[in-house]
């Protein structure tokens, strides 16, 4: 069974429609990689798999469960919303002034005390110490966002995430605002998990990473799947004129 199950998400702003009839399912373990244009949906689709967005049309199922459908009123309900999003771990680089081992744990402890989880607060610390231990900055707990490059902060946003233990990790762009030099690092943590077989989706614009790392690509254009499978194979050997053509623009650059 699939870990994720998406069928017929579509998506308006006003008159224009976003998102056409969306479908995809992700195996566990897998790393899917979403690639097109920007204005392709790409970063919508994934808003709307947060319920940063709510979809106007189509189902969002995790482990057989269904969270979302837009024809059943009861799987609206703004009061599970933030329940919900626990299956996906957002990476978004977004930081108040606490040190980096602070930021890691402090959904966990806010959510041991308000929902009661049993979670000792020396336990939820040395989760927090393992991840940014694996994060490769076992030297900068204690240090402040702006103590941080930033790469390293973008890894203390995935050390976060991961904190609260999603099926899914998502990033949006996760080398977009950082300089070249600080790219790699960046990449290198996520190959790392991508080979731990951490099941991901992923939105990038770094087309060499999507086709080494990603075991399965879907390319976006004009909110629509023009092409999906393989990684390898549709990176490297596109069916649609439309991906061809995208590619190509990659190339060139």
């Amino acid at each position: 069974m699939a870990i994720l199950d998406v069928q017929h998400i579509e998506k308006h702003f006003g008159d224009t429609s976003v998102l056409k009839d969306i479908s995809f399912s992700l195996e566990e373990g897998q790393a899917l990689s979403i690639i097109g244009s920007s204005g392709s949906g790409k970063t919508t689709l994934l808003r709307c798999l947060n319920f940063l967005e709510t979809p106007d049309q189509g189902v969002i199922s995790v482990r057989g469960k269904t969270l979302f459908d837009a024809a059943d009123p009861d799987t609206r309900r703004e009061a599970d919303i933030r329940k919900k999003r626990l299956h996906f771990g957002l990476v978004f680089q977004s930081f108040n002034q606490y040190t980096a081992l602070e930021n890691v744990t402090l959904a966990r402890k806010l959510m041991a005390k308000t929902e009661k989880t049993g979670e000792s607060e020396d336990a939820i610390l040395a989760d927090g110490r393992a991840l940014l231990e694996k994060m490769g900055l076992a030297d900068r707990m204690e240090n402040y966002p702006h103590q941080l490059s930033g790469g390293q902060q973008q890894r203390v946003a995935i050390a976060r995430a991961l904190a609260m233990k999603p099926d899914i990790l998502c990033f949006d762009e996760p080398t977009s605002a950082l300089d070249p030099e600080l790219t790699g690092e960046v990449l290198k943590v996520i190959r790392g998990l991508a080979q731990q077989h951490t099941t991901m989706i992923i939105v990038t614009h770094e087309m060499a990473f999507a086709r080494d790392v990603a075991d399965q690509v879907i390319f976006m254009d004009g909110g629509v799947i023009v092409e999906q499978g393989p990684a390898r194979e549709v990176i490297d050997n596109p069916k649609q004129e439309r991906t061809r053509h995208f590619l190509a623009r990659y190339a060139e650059q």
